[in-house]
């Protein structure tokens, strides 16, 4: 039995966004004091040598560059974590009603601490985050996971960030930011546009299937948690491996103002070219936190993109069928990934997977699951993407492109508790899935 239900958690949302001051305004680079374009760098930073950068990065192919972004360099890694704690023998996580500079509608359910190493580390002179103990000294506690996992390789250049859950069996004193919910209650709210976030999704996909095992309901998911007998993972790293090993694209860090398609314009960053987004600027104020005000550089989504999964029951066991992505700021050239991931700018060709992806989404012909979903308000400016997981009958795809694999939830879990196997797209839409 919960200790709140889903309408007083929801309701407490509400009137946090109705009374915690929040003031997020555009301006300029040049109106901020403490970032500046650093010339010999040849890149935006701030003057504390901290939190973040913005360099430019080039993909080049046989010497020649065929693509160039701005890129978020952050080589911290900081913490997204769960405290956890059984009430009537029912497992609750201890969630924060937490407000990102980026967010769109401000306040989303976050981990229990949130913060990057500069924060909890107080390099800009703010508290420290509360519950921070805890993880600092997970070791006197069940540690129920503790992986190093990527965040969004299209934007940040090979960042990660440490996912863990503990379990506590002592009182925890819980703030008024802080609510204690049930798994099962945080899969309800997914389902409803922007509210829980990314930083949630990602720590939840991890949970091994130990801790949840005897809720599945599904019976082609409780036997696809079995495991369908098929070694896949041979497979996958097969292919993923002779890519690594023989891609031939390389990339290079090179001085923001160098990219030739990008310039500033408005006070923002803007490419020539369609591009899925731009860099803004931000003058911050946020009740609560542990720095209240404060100027950042920001992502701006333009449009919004698709991450897809789609799934089979084949002999009574459903899987899913992944795709090994590469992307421009992968820890390690390439991740598996979700079934479709397409930025808002993509306009094709697409394969015969996309075709048929595209088909039954138009058609809402299989849809299990459909949703805007928020990314990392830390770093990103209104960006919402389209979540979708839809069934198809495994006969309407006889043959796969090459990079795709159908995989069991088994393999997937096990993938899962590794570093950077699979990307966070896929990683989300694991975390939606209904046991």
């Amino acid at each position: 039995m919960p200790l709140y239900t889903t309408e007083e958690l929801l309701s407490w949302i509400a009137e946090r966004n109705r009374t915690v001051h929040v003031s997020i305004r555009k301006n300029r680079l040049e109106d901020s004091e403490a970032w500046y374009y650093n010339e010999a760098g040849g890149y935006i930073e701030n003057r504390n040598k901290s939190f973040f950068r913005v360099m430019g990065m080039q993909e080049l192919v046989d010497g020649q560059v065929v693509s160039e972004q701005p890129m978020i360099i952050q080589d911290e890694i900081g913490y997204l974590g769960i405290l956890c704690r059984r009430f009537n023998g029912e497992m609750h996580c201890l969630m924060q009603a937490k407000i990102e500079p980026g967010n769109i509608n401000h306040i989303q359910i976050s981990p229990t601490i949130q913060a990057t190493k500069s924060n909890f580390t107080q390099k800009h002179e703010g508290n420290k985050p509360p519950y921070l103990d805890y993880f600092l000294h997970a070791e006197r506690y069940r540690v129920i996971i503790d992986q190093i996992q990527s965040e969004q390789s299209s934007r940040f250049y090979k960042k990660r960030n440490r996912n863990i859950i503990l379990e506590v069996d002592e009182d925890v004193p819980v703030l008024p930011s802080h609510r204690w919910m049930t798994v099962g209650q945080l899969k309800e709210l997914m389902r409803l546009d922007n509210l829980v976030n990314m930083d949630t999704r990602t720590v939840l996909s991890c949970l091994p299937l130990s801790e949840y095992r005897d809720k599945l309901t599904d019976p082609a998911l409780i036997r696809s948690a079995q495991g369908s007998g098929r070694r896949v993972l041979p497979e996958i790293y097969q292919y993923i491996n002779n890519y690594k090993m023989f891609d031939d694209s390389h990339y290079q860090l090179v001085p923001l103002y160098s990219l030739k398609s990008w310039r500033m314009e408005n006070g923002e960053f803007v490419c020539d070219r369609p591009c899925s987004f731009k860099v803004v600027f931000c003058d911050i104020e946020i009740e609560g936190r542990e720095v209240r005000h404060w100027t950042q550089p920001l992502f701006e989504a333009v449009g919004s993109a698709t991450f897809g999964l789609v799934s089979a029951t084949d002999n009574g066991v459903r899987e899913f069928l992944v795709r090994a992505t590469p992307e421009v700021g992968c820890f390690d050239k390439l991740e598996l990934g979700p079934t479709v991931q397409r930025e808002a700018t993509w306009s094709g060709p697409g394969n015969e997977v996309d075709e048929l992806f595209d088909r039954r989404l138009s058609g809402k012909n299989g849809v299990v699951f459909d949703a805007m979903l928020s990314e990392e308000g830390g770093r990103f400016y209104h960006e919402q993407n389209r979540n979708v997981i839809l069934e198809i009958d495994k006969s309407e795809l006889p043959t796969l492109p090459e990079g795709y694999f159908w995989a069991d939830y088994k393999t997937l879990n096990e993938l899962v508790q590794i570093n950077n196997c699979l990307n966070i797209q896929l990683r989300n839409l694991l975390s939606v899935l209904e046991w």
